[in-house]
């Protein structure tokens, strides 16, 4: 029998356990300790952002943006239909109503040129998502924030490390958001951060981050706040994790070309593209399958499970889900929905995992 292999699992060979005993040692388990400061200041400064505010987790630091911002009931807030739920759920919690955006064809990303169409004297603020590791066109989008007098709230749960025309994504917004959940490119098992060049928003989100209590006067609460802080504990896995993060994003990198070459002449299968203005970080290796594949998407998943071999589905467009059922029409969003398929991406991957996977692929008739 051969061995499974998962969709995702974490690596923690660096000193994860090393800064974990020593945050044990120090009694300072929960949301105060020198991991937390160290591992705001370390991932704002690789994002070349100014300020961090650890969360506990990549929901929480959404919806944290968006309160910090002001978005509230009777506001719109225009996101990508082709996303994990959670983007519109957290403006849902705001009472504010999510405006579904169609996806772009090549990169899977938001359409840019269909954001304008959705604009009215309701929208207060866009949230472009790099979906699966591929950043967006953050020219044009920053070009329509700037030209409407929007927020951008970055979605980066997906996406650390990767750039756009050399600049690190989540430098591009006023407020940026990660995920650090167990399957993401650096994790603390649970936990998220926002990031911001406004001082004035760092101290109010750390504020709303601790149920809204008063930074100058212990136990008095001026506002209703949320308890999403991230533990000591978390932030030390998460240092260690910084450490070795370039090491980490190459090594997904890497795997993707390989999957690349061994999977370019498949007939059926289109490969996630990389554009020109792009840096990729493969945090999921993605593929779409093809009419002319020999069978469906669901059933090639089904002949890997047979071959102990994981995979996911891409995610399906928020519109066609109970939430936010919509009549609307997203042709592109659900097109792309329907044919893509995450492969194992983690970074544990050896080349003959990869060979094994591919070959199974490859000899479907």
């Amino acid at each position: 029998m051969d061995k499974f292999i998962p969709v995702a699992e974490p690596n923690l060979e660096g000193k994860e356990l090393e800064y974990v005993t020593d945050c044990i040692k120090s009694g300072w388990i929960s949301s105060s300790g020198k991991y937390i400061v160290d591992f705001e200041e370390k991932f704002s400064k690789y994002c070349a952002m100014k300020y961090g505010i650890a969360t506990s987790n990549g929901t929480a630091a959404l919806h944290l943006a968006l309160t910090a911002l002001g978005i509230k009931k009777g506001d719109e807030v225009l996101i990508p239909n082709l996303t994990f739920i959670a983007t519109a759920n957290t403006v849902a919690y705001t009472g504010a109503k999510p405006i579904f955006v169609e996806a772009e064809k090549k990169t899977w990303n938001i359409d840019a040129k269909k954001i304008e169409e959705k604009i009215t004297s309701k929208t207060k603020a866009i949230i472009p998502v790099h979906l699966y590791g591929h950043p967006c066109d953050m020219d044009k989008i920053k070009d329509i924030a700037q030209k409407n007098n929007l927020y951008i709230i970055e979605d980066c749960a997906e996406a650390h490390g990767a750039e756009y025309k050399g600049k690190k994504i989540g430098s591009f917004s006023d407020i940026s958001c990660f995920s650090f959940y167990g399957n993401k490119i650096i994790t603390t098992g649970e936990g998220g951060m926002c990031l911001t060049n406004d001082k004035k928003l760092e101290e109010k989100m750390k504020v709303l981050r601790d149920h809204g209590m008063s930074k100058e006067k212990r136990y008095w609460h001026p506002i209703a706040g949320f308890n999403y802080r991230m533990t000591n504990l978390q932030a030390a896995v998460g240092v260690a994790q910084l450490e070795r993060i370039n090491e980490l994003i190459e090594k997904r990198r890497k795997n993707a070309v390989l999957y690349d070459s061994l999977l370019k002449n498949v007939k059926g299968i289109t490969l996630q593209p990389e554009e020109k203005y792009a840096k990729k970080v493969c945090w999921m290796y993605c593929v779409l399958i093809e009419k002319d594949f020999p069978v469906s998407r669901d059933q090639l998943m089904s002949i890997l499970k047979e071959n102990e071999i994981d995979s996911r589905p891409f995610f399906y467009p928020i519109t066609v889900m109970p939430p936010y059922k919509s009549d609307e029409k997203f042709p592109v969003a659900e097109d792309i929905s329907k044919k893509g398929i995450n492969l194992p991406s983690s970074v544990n991957l050896k080349k003959e995992d990869i060979e094994r996977i591919t070959s199974v692929i490859s000899h479907i008739k």
